[in-house]
């Protein structure tokens, strides 16, 4: 009996380096984006460095609990993120997604689609409204669902509580 408690006290403690060893390992600055087992070069003419601040925001405040309230990013950043793209799309597919964690501030998507972060774009073709996106990978296959940050399901006119089918492409 208190092998199992030693083992379980071990296992304990170590469960919160896991999530920074996850952390360290998706910070890859690597200039390739691997999408769907296949490398891409991101296009020479997009400046994705120039792209991160329309898609980031600060964190919500701690006693935010509206939509209005979670959703802290800028007037400006919601125009630029539904601005039409400067130059043709990569598509990568379509996937379904459903609304992420709401505490996490910018405008981002989780998806197996991808193998690295990239910047992309996020179509609901039930409208045709489109934001632009940090796509973050997701662990699963490619036809596993994904999960959206708060901003962009609003930006897009997709429900906060259904799923709803879109269209993802790499940003240039």
């Amino acid at each position: 009996m208190m092998k199992h408690l030693v083992v379980s006290g071990v296992l304990v403690a170590l469960l919160p380096g896991c999530s920074a060893v996850g952390s360290f390992l998706r910070k890859d600055p690597a200039s390739k984006v691997v999408v769907a087992e296949k490398m891409i070069e991101p296009a020479a003419e997009v400046d994705t460095a120039a792209l991160a601040p329309a898609t980031t925001a600060p964190p919500p405040p701690p006693a935010a609990r509206t939509v209005e309230a979670l959703d802290t990013t800028t007037p400006e950043q919601r125009a630029a993120a539904v601005a039409p793209p400067k130059v043709p799309n990569k598509n990568l597919g379509k996937t379904v997604v459903s609304l992420g964690s709401p505490t996490e501030p910018g405008l981002w998507m989780k998806t197996p689609l991808v193998k690295n972060e990239a910047q992309g774009r996020v179509t609901n073709p039930a409208n045709g409204k489109s934001s632009l996106v940090t796509l973050l990978p997701l662990d699963g296959p490619a036809t596993a669902g994904s999960r959206m940050s708060l901003p962009a399901l609003r930006l897009i006119g997709a429900s906060l509580t259904d799923l709803t089918e879109v269209q993802v492409a790499l940003e240039g």
